[in-house]
């Protein structure tokens, strides 16, 4: 958990704690899942669909990509939290989980050192450090 502390009038430091080895494997796998292209367009695609939902059948040919492809990637999204998966006859229909990535943002920021590099030089009294 990082803490904003007052040292004195023009100066704020951020003091953290180093993120603990299993909290440290949950983000690894979650920025792993973003750490693909073709998963990044997919989560734009989505978003960008009517009600923030997709089929995986229409999701194939934006992005040039064969649908066993494209469903690996779905499921590693899904596997990660980022997406949510219904499944409606044969088909499975895919949407955003809200806030996912600000919660990866905030969890990164909140709980590691690495939020305070974010957070170096634009800390103040005013935003209370927030990177996110």
């Amino acid at each position: 958990m990082s803490m904003l502390v007052y040292i004195d009038k023009r100066q704020w430091r951020v003091s953290v704690n180093a993120i603990d080895p299993e909290h440290a494997s949950d983000l690894a796998v979650r920025f792993k899942a973003l750490g693909d292209p073709n998963r990044i367009a997919l989560l734009s695609l989505i978003a960008a669909g009517e009600n923030a939902e997709a089929c995986v059948c229409d999701l194939t040919e934006p992005l040039g990509l064969g649908q066993p492809t494209v469903s690996h990637h779905l499921r590693i999204l899904t596997d990660a939290g980022f997406l949510n998966r219904q499944k409606r006859g044969t088909w499975s229909y895919y949407s955003i989980v809200p806030g996912a990535l600000q919660s990866l943002c905030s969890d990164l920021c909140d709980e590691s050192g690495l939020g305070a590099m974010l957070q170096v030089g634009s800390v103040s009294p005013r935003n209370g450090g927030d990177c996110c």
